[in-house]
């Protein structure tokens, strides 16, 4: 499959920014070609978005390439991110044992809130859930991506609400017109670990259709660490299934078609009775892409997500356990729509004009308030979110050494339907009866950047930006309580703003690659869970909380700033890959009078360091050899007021592959080979949990062509 997928992305735009970190001037402004090379003949590839715009050369971007895709060894998007300095999710663990909603994603020490702060999309359609806020990273298994590119810093033009600290695009491969291919692959893993995937590429006259499907279980490993676990501790099993059909047709002679549609269940429990999770999503998205004299795209999509989770009161022995939670169900519906064309403006210049439309409903339906071993109480909290943008940006190339690009974009936003029911089961007598007001409002956005080609090999750029996140359904309307804490929500919460800036330096000979940034942020009303008090007492939007837990409300900071360094290099030296990456950040919560005891801390699930480096060992190129990749996170408070802190790590991973045919490759691959403690969370009375311990796989890969 890796053979297979490796020819076919090289042909998108996608794949050709990603043969750098930063790509260098010249690259940048190259068009995407449609064919590649075949022993044989060209081959036509469709499904490429349109060219990268020429002003994303100002912007601080580091691109996951499909060879380092294939190299991360859990085989997982989400881990394949911490690659990128400063990336980072609300928890360390990824999609097989952390519990769903807390993997939003965010850079630049923007965290401390488990919605994302950047903007995941993939082929243009917007991931984040449309109740939450976090990322269902397995329903990205099933899908042969041709690059990923991670835009740091605010963002205006296409990116809209959500691009905080930044924007990672995901594009999904081209299928060869004028080829077939199938491939199937396997493996084998610790704990009883499955992975197994299947697809197929097929050539359709002059378009072609994709099809493929991964599924994975694994009995899992217990989350809380050994010297602290009780009877009730076991074992967190999971199972996720994911299919994607991707179709692409051309329509005329300038204008191609692209059809998805992609499914996805992941169950997985965290460790003990009654904390299992069932998240399910359903999408489908159409995008039309026009390359003739002026270039255009259109695309509309909609979501479906259903999430069900669970949880267990434990005794303080962690002898006992009993329900406390049953969120029975949470449906939500995202529906988009996404314009945008580039009149030419003559020689060296780009113009982008463009407009959004996105809308968002949801409710979470749970039980709670459980007595002996069922629930009396009924809860029902959610509400619709909308917005709709307009964006224009141009680039211009100054003189041969110097690009200059600017633009804006204004939203519309509104807030509807927001609700509390809480009501007693037997009788059916209410509780709270809480209807929140509408709301609605203006944002306006823009960015500012130059790249200056100092001195041949040596770029120099800048830019200026802001951006802004609309607060989510969870975050708005829905209370919680993880353990004996307990958070309410908070319906008045506005929405986050962010100013930043940038200056950075990207040097390049032959096939060694530098880049470093330094960079500032300022978040402005940064949503956060702050504590209030400690238990043991009754509190507005939560009830009583027992003096083991801490109450808490979401609320809007005066601001969170961060600033930082970021360096990276690569290096392709005859058969080795080097690749390096640090990122530092230095973040700070400024706080009003009535959250003095944050103000000055850093945010919650927000380290200062970061490091990855890589070494691949390749012959001749091929697909056969070794990669080594250590990952180092510093240490980082898991909670608001600073007083539990998780350990720093560093964990070392591996893959070997050998191909035996031109159709079977056979791989050995090891996650956290030296067994590192990674602290991913602290709860309770010092519960430490842990991430992904040792695990070492086996697998085969088959490609047929």
């Amino acid at each position: 499959m890796i053979t297979r997928i490796c020819k076919l992305m090289a042909c998108t735009s996608m794949a050709a920014f990603g043969a750098a970190m930063t790509a260098a001037p010249a690259a940048a402004q190259e068009q995407p070609s449609d064919t590649i090379s075949w022993p044989d003949a060209p081959i036509t590839v469709v499904g490429a978005p349109l060219a990268e715009p020429i002003g994303d050369r100002a912007y601080s971007i580091t691109a996951i390439t499909p060879d380092m895709l294939a190299n991360e060894p859990s085989q997982r998007l989400e881990n394949a991110l911490r690659l990128v300095p400063g990336l980072q999710q609300f928890r360390r663990s990824d999609a097989r044992s952390a519990n769903p909603t807390s993997q939003g994603i965010t850079l630049r020490g923007l965290g401390g809130n488990a919605s994302s702060r950047a903007l995941l999309i993939l082929d243009g359609v917007p991931q984040s859930d449309p109740f939450g806020g976090w990322i269902s990273f397995p329903g990205y298994d099933a899908i042969n991506l041709a690059a990923v590119r991670v835009r740091r810093g605010g963002g205006t033009g296409g990116d809209g609400p959500g691009a905080l600290a930044g924007t990672i695009e995901l594009e999904s491969a081209g299928i060869a017109a004028d080829q077939s291919s199938v491939y199937a692959d396997m493996a084998y893993g610790s704990r009883d670990s499955l992975e197994a995937s299947i697809g197929t590429s097929q050539a359709l006259g002059q378009g072609g259709l994709s099809l493929s499907a991964q599924y994975a279980r694994g009995d899992g490993f217990v989350p809380v660490i050994a010297s602290q676990r009780g009877a009730v501790d076991r074992a967190a099993p999971y199972e996720q299934l994911g299919v994607n059909l991707r179709f692409v047709a051309p329509l005329n002679a300038t204008t191609e078609l692209q059809a998805s549609a992609r499914a996805f269940t992941d169950q997985r429990e965290r460790g003990f009775a009654f904390s299992d999770n069932d998240n399910a999503g359903a999408d489908a998205s159409i995008r039309l892409v026009g390359r003739g004299n002026l270039p255009w795209s259109a695309l509309a999509y909609v979501q479906t997500r259903s999430f069900e989770s669970s949880f267990g009161a434990i005794s303080a022995n962690r002898a006992t356990v009993t329900q406390s939670l049953d969120q029975f169900n949470t449906p939500s519906t995202g529906l988009g729509a996404r314009v945008e064309i580039r009149p030419s403006i003559g020689s060296g210049g780009e113009l982008r004009l463009g407009a959004e439309w996105r809308r968002t409903t949801g409710e979470t339906r749970e039980l709670f308030t459980f007595v002996a071993g069922s629930p009396t109480r009924l809860r029902r909290a959610g509400g619709d979110s909308e917005t709709l943008g307009a964006f224009a940006e141009a680039s211009w190339q100054a003189s041969t050494d110097l690009l200059l690009t600017g633009g804006g974009r204004l939203d519309y936003w509104s807030l509807a339907n927001g609700h509390l029911r809480e009501t007693v089961i037997a009788t059916g007598a209410p509780l709270t009866t809480a209807d929140f007001a509408d709301r609605d409002g203006w944002e306006g956005t823009g960015r500012l950047g130059f790249a200056w080609d100092a001195a041949g090999l040596l770029k120099l750029r800048g830019a200026a930006y802001t951006g802004w996140r609309l607060p989510t359904l969870n975050e708005l309307y829905r209370p919680f309580r993880v353990g004996p804490d307990a958070t309410a929500a908070n319906a008045a919460l506005a929405p986050e703003r962010l100013r930043g800036a940038e200056l950075g330096l990207d040097y390049e000979i032959y096939t060694i690659r530098l880049g470093a940034t330094v960079f500032w942020n300022r978040l402005d009303n940064a949503i956060a869970n702050v504590t209030l008090a400690r238990g043991p007492g009754t509190f507005p939007g939560v009830g009583f909380v027992s003096g083991a837990g801490a109450f808490s409300q979401r609320q809007n900071l005066d601001a969170v700033e961060a600033k930082g360094v970021e360096l990276e290099a690569r290096a392709d030296i005859g058969d080795f890959d080097l690749a390096a990456a640090y990122s530092f950040v230095y973040a700070e919560v400024r706080a009003t009078p009535g959250q003095a005891a944050i103000d000055g801390r850093r945010p919650a699930q927000v380290p200062r360091h970061f490091a990855t480096a890589s070494l691949g060992w390749f012959p001749q190129g091929g697909d056969s050899g070794l990669n080594l990749t250590a990952r180092y996170v510093g240490a980082q408070f898991e909670d608001d007021l600073g007083q539990l802190a998780l350990e720093d790590a560093l964990t070392l991973d591996a893959r070997a592959a050998l191909r035996l045919t031109d159709n079977l490759l056979v791989e050995l691959r090891g996650e956290n080979l030296f067994d590192t403690l990674v602290q991913a969370g602290i709860s309770g009375p010092g519960i430490i949990e842990r991430a992904t311990p040792r695990t070492i796989w086996l697998g085969v890969k088959l490609d047929i062509e």
